[in-house]
């Protein structure tokens, strides 16, 4: 791995070989920011200009883009595909496989889920994480299971469990998550808010007094 104004703490452990075998060199690009008890794995690839928080762990096989930040105590499991600019929080778990793309963000304590048959014999040959398209806002605590599309620029609302696909530019929260509306109806983004159901089944804003 060639260092280029590579700023680490101690007790970053960078290139750590994986327990299933040869994966190739950790190559990590300019300028990263690498705090103390974070895990880069051999094999990995991340771009430019990457920073973490405290105990990150990025596995082997994963492919991380340019300007990706990832916050203290998540973990991204191998073979998994992230864009450019993506924001992952805290306490956050991403799954084997799992594919992220441009300008996404996960909110702390995401957990995203990629084996639809856990402990059956057609576990390792069916698993698949989800894909999260470009720009979506995941919100706190949400679950996004396998196999789940999740369009670009949607918000899902903090503790949605996602278990159908969810179109672009809509929000979606609940458990299951449904469908409430759509991002562009969101006129009181930066006040004090909640939601209320409307005659529809969609809901509305509703800017609410500190």
């Amino acid at each position: 791995m060639a260092e280029r104004e590579l700023l680490a703490d101690d007790g970053v452990l960078l290139g750590y070989p994986p327990a299933r075998g040869a994966a190739g060199d950790l190559v990590l690009g300019a300028r990263a920011r690498v705090r103390s008890g974070t895990v880069l794995y051999a094999g990995a690839r991340i771009g430019d200009r990457f920073e973490s928080g405290h105990n990150v762990v990025v596995r082997e096989d994963c492919v991380l883009g340019d300007d990706v930040s990832v916050w203290s105590n998540t973990v991204i499991d191998y073979g998994c595909r992230i864009g450019h600019r993506v924001k992952i929080h805290a306490n956050c778990y991403v799954a084997q496989f799992t594919e992220i793309e441009d300008d996404a963000f996960l909110a702390p304590g995401v957990t995203i889920a990629n084996d639809l048959y856990p402990g059956q014999p057609a576990s390792a040959r069916l698993m698949s994480g989800p894909w999260i398209g470009a720009g979506a806002q995941i919100g706190v605590n949400a679950t996004i299971l396998p196999y789940v599309r999740i369009g670009p620029g949607a918000l899902i609302g903090a503790g949605a469990v996602v278990s159908r696909d969810v179109p672009a530019h809509v929000v979606a929260f609940g458990n299951p998550a449904v469908v409430r509306g759509e991002v562009a109806d969101l006129t009181a983004i930066g006040h004090r808010v909640r939601p209320e159901p409307t005659s529809t089944g969609r809901y509305r804003l509703r800017e609410v007094s500190a």
